[in-house]
């Protein structure tokens, strides 16, 4: 097959570069549909990032009611197996107990993505139920570090993040309940916005403050890109629950001016969290760095209950998973959760959660409310907050105590752990606050380290004008302009 582009080409546009050549008439939905097809036939067999193509989508982008007139004019785009739902398309979530599940109708993120012109041409991976750091359990597919197979992508977005920074697409559909757009854009080396709530529809299968401390969005490696799919793909459907607000103006246009100088906080001490020495000596590092594009940087950290509000999140994810695993035994006719097709800690979650009551949650509730007014105070005072995505270095593949797979017989012991590397993200889904992780770093093994930087509620548009801003001060290198072991320029 004779592709439209050379894979140095492909790999150095962005979706808004590819949106503008099919404007210019120079390629076509269907030829770019083509390159990313070609792109994931390169890579997956290393990586296991993508679940399906649609070869029908691919063969013609407007099968299933892709806007050619949309922003992105036909960019291939793939979905999180996770989220929102195409009708008719499989949703698996990365669970042997979902195999073959079909969905009934498109949600209303769905319409909004391929209103924008982004053409939907597959599903990426995610661990079973988008619960634990990793896709990674043998019987479904382990999926794999571009940068080093050894290494996990994290997640839950782990698909997406392995597909993005492998050069595959630019740009990628993710979810965040606690940091599954962030972490693995962190680790891949990706660009990854967790938006405030209240920009992107979660109608209709959720909608009040359970639902809503996870938010969808996208993976990019350009901060335009992602200021484009925000733009275009924003805002609630008729009827949900949730107030959606709206920008003062388009965030490609704000981010085209620098900000103000900013009063930035910086922290990798989060209560009884800290990171290990050569991640704290980054952080550092990048604080510098702003300080030298005239911005204001010190120590500091919001005056939260930081142990409490773990707690409370725990809490928040061992009841709501513990739900929907119920809603999906209530489909299959099942009083309990298989065994041999349900990985052991959500059979423990399902356990944990299942009977929790109203005072545990209107307790939750509290804790999520004082600690959302202690960041809102903090706010008051700076601008943004600084820290790593994670407080230690990458897992190899295999590392069992941060997966669903773990043999610990404590669900809350469990989830400690995982608090231990992933302290910095959850808290921002907690609050409803934005968060960027931008990849300016690497660890102790040589993998990106992305730096995350945290604003007040809807000051989404400020986050990506810094982004913007560092984007153009280190001449849109990020990752130090390296690439991946596995991609799709080197591949062939």
């Amino acid at each position: 097959m004779t592709l439209a582009m050379s894979w140095q080409a492909w790999s150095e546009q962005d979706g808004v570069g590819l949106a503008a050549l099919v404007r210019s008439g120079q390629v076509t939905p269907a030829e770019l549909a083509a390159q990313a097809s070609a792109a994931i036939a390169l890579t997956n067999p290393a990586l296991s990032a993508v679940v399906e193509v649609f070869d029908d989508v691919v063969a013609d982008p407007l099968a299933d009611g892709m806007n050619p007139a949309g922003a992105f004019a036909g960019v291939p785009y793939l979905m999180k197996d996770l989220g929102p739902t195409m009708k008719g398309r499989l949703q698996e979530m990365g669970s042997l107990l979902m195999k073959g599940q079909r969905a009934a109708a498109d949600t209303h993120l769905t319409q909004q993505i391929r209103k924008a012109g982004l053409n939907i041409i597959g599903r990426t991976t995610t661990p079973e139920f988008g619960v634990c750091s990793s896709a990674e359990n043998p019987a479904v597919y382990v999926t794999r570090n571009p940068w080093n197979l050894d290494y996990t992508t994290c997640g839950s977005s782990a698909g997406t993040g392995a597909a993005v920074a492998a050069g595959v697409l630019p740009l990628s559909h993710a979810t965040d309940g606690g940091g599954s757009i962030r972490i693995p854009a962190g680790v891949n080396g990706n660009i990854g916005l967790k938006p405030s709530r209240g920009v992107f529809s979660i109608a209709p299968a959720l909608s009040d403050l359970t639902g809503l401390v996870s938010i969808q969005g996208c993976h990019s490696r350009t901060v335009r890109d992602t200021a484009a799919f925000v733009d275009h793909c924003r805002g609630g459907a008729p009827g949900e629950f949730m107030p959606y607000w709206k920008a003062d103006e388009p965030y490609t246009q704000l981010i085209e001016r620098d900000p103000k100088p900013l009063r930035i906080a910086m922290s990798h001490e989060w209560g009884d969290f800290r990171a290990t020495p050569h991640i704290a000596a980054e952080l550092e590092r990048v604080g510098r760095f702003l300080e030298g594009l005239g911005h204001h940087v010190e120590w500091a950290l919001p005056a939260v209950d930081i142990r409490a509000a773990f707690a409370a999140q725990t809490t928040c994810y061992i009841s709501n998973f513990a739900q929907t695993i119920e809603g999906f035994l209530a489909r299959f006719g099942l009083e309990q959760p298989p065994a041999d097709l349900i990985e052991p800690i959500n059979i423990k979650i399902w356990e944990a959660g299942r009977d929790i009551s109203y005072a545990e949650r209107f307790r939750m509730q509290t804790v999520f409310n004082t600690t959302a007014r202690g960041f809102g105070a903090f706010f008051e005072e700076w601008d943004i907050i600084l820290t790593p995505i994670t407080a230690l270095p990458t897992p190899r593949v295999g590392t069992t105590e941060y997966l669903t797979l773990s043999d610990n017989p404590s669900v809350l012991d469990w989830f400690d752990n995982l608090w231990q590397n992933f302290a910095y993200t959850p808290l921002a889904n907690l609050c409803g606050i934005p968060g960027i992780s931008l990849p300016l770093a690497f660890n102790e093994h040589g993998l990106p380290l992305g730096m995350q930087l945290q604003a007040k509620q809807a000051d989404d548009g400020l986050l990506l004008q810094l982004s913007a801003q560092i984007e153009r001060a280190i001449g849109g290198r990020w990752n130090d302009g390296r690439r991946p072991g596995v991609h799709v320029a080197t591949a062939s």
